[in-house]
């Protein structure tokens, strides 16, 4: 017999989706201890384990997994093959419907007047910011940039100047921060524009003296001078997401964690047995953690599923510890579907989001 950790190894399924299976009646172990309800599988129960990841992942649906896999080891296999048929069938209806709605979306876009956000095309404006202001703005935000050449206007950071205010913006769509930076006097109305993050570097790179410095934005250039030198280049002729809309989040709770100790247990602590997500071709490392009633941030291995554990990205959830740039960080947490906020308890206009991923079953 072989334990659910060994299922879950040998087959490439999580524990936790090993677990679903067998509430929903799908793969049932052939034994459960009657006094601790730990799960054991026959050593055959592994092929069945395989097969049941292998159609999921194709997105069949349970009930018609159930009969594939009852009916795979059996002489007959036409209902098997109907049944995998016309999962196909229905896959490639999805995908010609899913074709006809953003065909559909993509000329409402056409016919759309202004765009998403003010253009910076004719916009020209020039102010002062203190230089380690720009330069925290810049790094608290820049590790959030995305690196999709097919989404190049996530390759840079949104300069939002609006009022007394210059707001920095990254994502890569998994990942969002957001900095609020103090603009001095200028007449200009809001100015939005997307540096290209290798400018944005160039810029940072600029940022080393306790001074003010001059940033300037000119139809569709930016450019800031400082006394150490000067950087300029061309914005991207791109229009960013309102990113407005993608911050406000339902209420959570709110926990302080000592940030030194969470990464600790982040770097040390168990990562999910099976549990990866991937992302242009790389695997990354999922973290599961529960925050406790007394506020304590715990790590959670397997074999201790609850249905308020939330799941990251656990390079993801490092890094945006990293940007915060404080010895004390606000983890703010809502449903497990939900992004989780990583807040400063001294400057809630300086915050990270970071998607939640979705456990197996």
């Amino acid at each position: 017999m072989r334990s659910i950790g060994e299922t879950a190894r040998a087959s490439g399924l999580g524990v936790s989706a090993l677990r679903f299976y067998d509430r929903a009646g799908v793969l049932v172990p052939a034994r459960v201890d009657p006094v601790t309800g730990y799960r054991w599988y026959a050593p055959e129960q592994t092929d069945d384990a395989r097969l049941l990841g292998r159609l999921r992942r194709a997105g069949m649906p349970l009930a018609d997994v159930r009969l594939v896999l009852a009916g795979w080891s059996g002489a007959d296999t036409d209902l098997v093959r109907g049944l995998m048929e016309a999962h196909l069938r229905r896959l490639e209806q999805g995908l010609a419907d899913a074709r006809g709605e953003i065909s559909a979306l993509r000329a409402l876009l056409d016919q759309r007047e202004n765009p998403m956000t003010t253009s910076s095309s004719t916009a020209s404006v020039r102010l002062s910011v203190p230089a380690p202001a720009l330069a925290a703005g810049l790094d608290a935000v820049r590790f959030a940039a995305g690196t999709d050449p097919g989404l190049p206007v996530l390759g840079g950071i949104l300069f939002d100047l609006e009022g007394d205010a210059l707001h920095l913006v990254a994502t890569d769509r998994y990942r969002m921060a957001v900095a609020r930076v103090d603009a001095g006097p200028h007449d200009a109305p809001r100015v939005q524009t997307v540096v290209p993050a290798p400018l944005a570097d160039a810029m940072r790179a600029l940022l080393g003296r306790d001074e003010p410095v001059g940033l300037a934005v000119d139809g569709g250039s930016v450019s800031l001078e400082t006394a150490g030198g000067r950087t300029a280049g061309q914005c991207l002729a791109h229009d960013f997401p309102d990113y407005r809309r993608l911050v406000h989040l339902p209420a959570g709770r709110r926990t302080l964690v000592e940030v030194p100790a969470l990464r600790e247990a982040l770097e040390s602590g168990p990562v999910r047995a099976g549990e990866v997500r991937e992302q242009d071709g790389v695997s990354h490392d999922v973290s599961v953690m529960r925050v406790a009633d007394d506020g304590t941030v715990t790590v959670r291995g397997d074999g201790d599923d609850h249905p308020d554990d939330f799941a990251v990205d656990r390079g993801y959830l490092l890094d945006a510890l990293e940007a915060g740039g404080r010895e004390r960080l606000v983890l703010e947490v809502g449903a497990p579907t939900a992004p989780l906020a990583i807040r400063r308890p001294d400057d809630e206009s300086t915050f990270s989001l970071l998607m939640p991923v979705r456990l197996d079953g």
